[in-house]
């Protein structure tokens, strides 16, 4: 069993304290954070101790205004989907590293019987790991975040595209940290223990795959909003390239464009109208014009022809030319079977046909 912390321990009461100033303070902290700066006005002299004395602000310079700690302004910018301000660090190496530290820590402290320090580093690593993981499926929302804001309310296509290669780059950088992930090496870390295994194994690996094929889906969307984005590009250039030509020429007159021998292709797009039409049978108020509209159309006049008085059977006659190839064709069949009957192996119908010289 892990050693039960204490209320009132230290660091217990210590992390409590700053978290109750954060609570406290959160009107004039989150202000600061929007603004850039503290308004020292809305604090007193000792809640401003209090405030750096606990890491939270802190004054660049002598003649600069108080501000929030660069950690406290990434956790705001994570909590709130700030991808102005939101910063993803790819780089898993320091994490590695870190894990392997804490499983040299374990085994040694295993090893020695020393099962509470051993379960205190399991704890650590168990976090370490779920860090890491955690660390990936953050830059991941951040890329949707953009994805879904950012990108999708660029203007100019340059803008469009500096947008899309940071992107690209971010997801690039992403996958080289995946890459680094070698679970060989965790496999050799894990040695027989089945809570390192499934640790650092299976739940590890099973969280990797799923960010891989989040990854995936990144990149689709990236492809998708790009395409979108250039067609509509160039129907907005085509609406604003025509406004210039009418404001620079507004005697213009369009031509008709049916009338003409050869119609420019961006207006030959639309597919040609089949007309069609029906009588309409339950409408009573319409079968006078109908009726009269039958009537003046022209009828087609069919003769039918005509039958004779008594018709026999009739019997197509027989072609004497095709009746004599017919029984020859029959006598070089009956002569091949014959032929065949008489052999001790196989007979080729084509080879025989060939050296007969048979039609």
């Amino acid at each position: 069993m892990a050693q039960e912390i204490s209320p009132l321990s230290g660091l217990f009461k210590n992390g409590a304290e700053r978290l109750a100033l954060l609570g406290k303070h959160h009107h004039a902290l989150m202000k600061g954070y929007v603004d850039g700066f503290i308004d020292e006005t809305a604090f007193s002299d000792q809640t401003l101790k209090k405030l750096i004395a606990a890491r939270i602000v802190y004054r660049p310079d002598e003649q600069q205004p108080l501000r929030l700690r660069p950690l406290v302004s990434d956790l705001i910018a994570s909590m709130v989907a700030d991808e102005s301000r939101r910063q993803i660090n790819a780089d898993v190496a320091e994490k590695l590293e870190q894990i392997r530290n804490k499983v040299q820590a374990w085994r040694d402290a295993y090893y020695k019987g020393d099962y509470s320090i051993a379960e205190r580093q399991m704890q650590r690593l168990t976090e370490l790991v779920h860090d890491l993981s955690g660390q990936f499926e953050e830059a991941i929302d951040s890329l949707w975040h953009r994805l879904n804001n950012d990108f999708g309310f660029v203007s100019s296509l340059n803008e469009k595209i500096n947008e899309n290669a940071r992107a690209q780059n971010q997801v690039r950088r992403l996958l080289d940290g995946l890459d680094l992930i070698v679970f060989h090496e965790l496999i050799e870390f894990a040695e027989n223990n089945s809570s390192l295994r499934k640790l650092l194994v299976s739940q590890l690996q099973l969280r990797v795959s799923l960010h891989h094929s989040s990854l995936l889906a990144v990149q689709q969307r990236l492809v998708d909003l790009m395409a979108k984005f250039r067609q509509q590009q160039s129907r907005t250039l085509l609406v604003a390239n025509m406004a210039a030509f009418l404001r620079q020429h507004p005697q213009y007159q369009p031509a008709s464009y049916p009338e003409r021998r050869e119609v420019p292709d961006v207006f030959n797009i639309m597919a040609s109208l089949s007309l069609q039409a029906s009588i309409s049978l339950d409408r009573p108020v319409d079968r006078q014009a109908m009726a009269e509209m039958l009537l003046v159309l022209p009828r087609a006049s069919v003769m039918p022809p005509p039958v004779p008085k008594s018709a026999g059977s009739v019997i197509p006659p027989i072609d004497e030319e095709v009746a004599a190839r017919q029984v020859a064709l029959k006598m070089d069949v009956e002569d091949f079977y014959v032929f065949a009957a008489g052999q001790s192996g196989p007979v080729s119908a084509l080879h025989y046909l060939a050296e007969n010289h048979l039609n």
